[in-house]
């Protein structure tokens, strides 16, 4: 028997003054200034991983904080709310649409990051598509349906979109390495374990199951207690940090997007 296993923690510009260089043949060049930051606006920031990713992209290269959106602790400053050294003077509001008109007038590149429900999530893509802005959505248990309204949402208004059914690169690292392992078996086992008993299976291990069945190979036909490939997964939904390393990856990669992308693992 041979096992698979890993332990997921799941539960958060300068500008340059032209430059003139002159030759003999008084040719000269300048500087353009450089990309201004990604403006970052997260919708259901008062949630833990809400805040976990405020404090990411606060601390991310590149990329800050602009918005905060969610029903609960509205009027407080979501800097006092992440627990941060400073106030980050942006008030959380519970009105996505306000927050996306203010920051449109900017011209700048945005990203909204979607960490709601599944029955809002279609209703917030498009209107972050129609301010002009891209949208990362992190909401476990959306439903295919939901992807494929979305999908050809996305395509028409060519707009960019990542669903991420998992932001951790860990478990996508892992769900590789079961794919390649399991061409060598002919039984297939998904075990899950956490402290909550509820939420089985997980996000992680549904994708697990849909990548290996559409391998084409047939799988658990034969006598399980022989050549059983076992993929483990436990789960501590206590710290959401180790998530925040894909999701600024997802931030950084879907400003290049133009239609719909199912799968952090796509963009990686």
């Amino acid at each position: 028997m041979a096992t698979l296993s890993s332990q997921f923690h799941i539960t958060n510009h300068k500008s340059y003054r032209n430059v003139k260089r002159r030759t003999s043949s008084s040719i000269s060049c300048s500087m353009q200034p450089s990309q201004s930051n990604i403006k970052v606006i997260i919708n259901g920031a008062a949630k833990e991983i809400g805040r976990a990713a405020v404090v990411a992209v606060t601390k991310a290269r590149g990329m800050e904080v602009a918005g905060a959106v969610d029903s609960y602790l509205v009027g407080e400053d979501i800097g006092n709310v992440c627990d941060m050294e400073e106030p980050l003077e942006i008030p959380i509001v519970n009105d996505l649409t306000m927050v996306l008109g203010s920051i449109s007038q900017s011209k700048a590149i945005a990203v909204v990051v979607d960490f709601t429900d599944p029955s809002t999530v279609y209703d917030n893509v498009k209107q972050a598509t129609a301010f002009g802005m891209k949208s990362v959505v992190y909401v476990p248990r959306i439903k295919l349906e939901t992807v494929a309204a979305l999908s050809a949402f996305c395509e028409k208004a060519t707009m960019g979109c990542l669903i991420a059914p998992t932001l951790s690169i860990g478990s996508i690292l892992l769900q590789q390495a079961a794919i390649s392992a399991s061409f060598h078996y002919k039984n297939v086992e998904i075990v899950e374990s956490r402290q909550n008993a509820g939420g089985f299976p997980s996000s992680d291990a549904i994708q697990i199951a849909n990548n290996l069945s559409n391998l084409g190979q047939i799988y658990n036909k034969e006598d399980i207690s022989t050549d059983v490939l076992v993929y483990s997964l436990k789960h501590d939904i206590t710290d959401v940090q180790c998530l925040m390393p894909g999701l600024i990856i997802a931030i950084r990669k879907v400003v290049r997007l133009k239609n719909l992308v199912h799968g952090l693992e796509k963009v990686l």
